[in-house]
């Protein structure tokens, strides 16, 4: 079967819901009715003994990862108040020995089921995506040292392990990386204690009386730098975190949540909107001076393009700043893991990204690696000085 007659298996759903930043995708009960619908050539079992790889990282260190799970006590959860205390689930990468512990997991198969039947896709196809391979490793033996510390908060309605590529490049370079799942807004959450929870922020967000997702978000985030940084810290390991170098990156609607983060919380220094909407108006404190990029999609993220709040966001933000897009990319699949997993799954991307998928994950893994090495360990990167023939695909505007 060739991926032309797999191409259903990313449906309009996903083209429509996903390149809009910051919305879901469908609704469940109409991804119920997608997944229940048969589709043309559609897949009965899974063709593939094995799943997926992703790019492996280029830096010198190996790449160890914790789980950790937090509840805050003293705020109750915005989408299910019923469920009690606000709770996130955190991927904590850290650099490490190179060969040692094993080799970690990516999604599970209930969170690559969910993924996938809620963009359309036969439920055959989540155990290969599950069985993609990752170059973190648990237990892993830790590298002395402080390292600065990123924080990476995933689009609306996906894991945060679709940003698993990041968070192993980052970490390959030095970085600690706290790699976080918001509750009830991801298709789908295996916790340890076996449960699962999906995106019932999906369903409710935008009610009355309900938050804003970056507000929720900020306050997230800052209750796990308490946790991470504090007197008491719940990570074992967070002696290897400087809470002098803090920063944070977002996709789609992680982006604007790293903006309003560090509008709330003055231990954030440097932060990243990957081609997310700015949804909120305009914070009164801003980012006080600290620096920001702005990382998109091309068709949508040029000044005067289709989502005028990166113009005016680019007016108030009053340190460093760059704005850039990527020629040929789309919302989803160029940003996160997505656009590999799917090429190797031999599923045609419906997106409009036209970016070569290793093209696509080179120029993401390059541009937030030289932003945080020149902003948290102020290294000088001339990669982000002007337009580079390395990287034809990137435009700096200066509206």
């Amino acid at each position: 079967m060739t991926k032309r007659t797999r191409a259903y298996a990313l449906s309009a759903a996903l083209i429509l819901a996903l390149t809009a930043p910051g919305l879901p995708a469908l609704s469940a009960g109409t991804a119920a009715a997608a997944a229940a619908a048969p589709a043309p050539g559609a897949v009965a079992a899974s063709p593939y003994g094995v799943g997926a790889e992703l790019p492996r990282p280029t830096g010198p260190y190996g790449v160890g990862r914790d789980t950790l799970r937090l509840a805050d006590q003293d705020r109750t959860d915005p989408w299910v108040p019923e469920s009690g205390p606000r709770r996130l689930l955190v991927s904590m990468y850290y650099p490490a020995a190179p060969g040692t512990g094993r080799p970690a997991p990516y999604l599970t198969a209930d969170e690559a089921r969910a993924f996938l039947v809620n963009n359309g896709v036969p439920g055959s196809l989540a155990e290969p995506m599950s069985a993609t391979r990752v170059y973190s490793r648990l237990d892993a033996r830790a590298l002395p040292g402080r390292h600065p510390l990123v924080v990476l908060s995933p689009g609306f309605s996906l894991s945060r392990l679709t940003l698993s590529l990041l968070a192993e490049e980052l970490t390959s370079r030095g970085y600690v990386v706290a790699l976080v799942d918001h509750a009830y807004e991801s298709f789908g959450t295996s916790w340890p204690d076996g449960s699962f929870t999906s995106c019932v922020a999906c369903e409710v967000r935008g009610e009355e009386g309900k938050p804003a997702v970056a507000d929720v978000r900020s306050a997230d985030v800052s209750f796990l730098l308490d946790r991470l940084t504090g007197a008491r810290p719940a990570w074992e390991r967070a002696r290897l975190i400087d809470r002098s170098r803090i920063g944070m990156a977002g996709h789609s609607i992680g982006g604007d949540s790293a903006e309003q983060t560090m509008s709330d919380d003055p231990r954030v220094l440097a932060g990243v909107n990957m081609d997310g909407s700015f949804h909120q108006k305009a914070p009164g404190a801003g980012v006080a001076g600290r620096p920001f990029l702005l990382l998109g999609t091309d068709s949508l993220h040029r000044p005067g393009g289709g989502d005028t709040s990166w113009d005016t966001t680019w007016e108030r933000l009053d340190g460093w700043k760059r704005w850039l897009t990527v020629a040929g990319s789309a919302h989803v699949t160029s940003f996160t893991d997505v656009s590999a997993v799917i090429d190797q799954l031999g599923l045609e991307d419906p997106t409009g990204a036209t970016l070569p998928p290793d093209r696509a994950n080179a120029i993401v893994r390059e541009y937030l690696a030289a932003f945080f090495d020149r902003h948290l360990r102020h290294v000088p990167r001339p990669l982000l000085d002007g337009e580079s023939a390395a990287y034809p695909e990137v435009t700096f505007h200066r509206p």
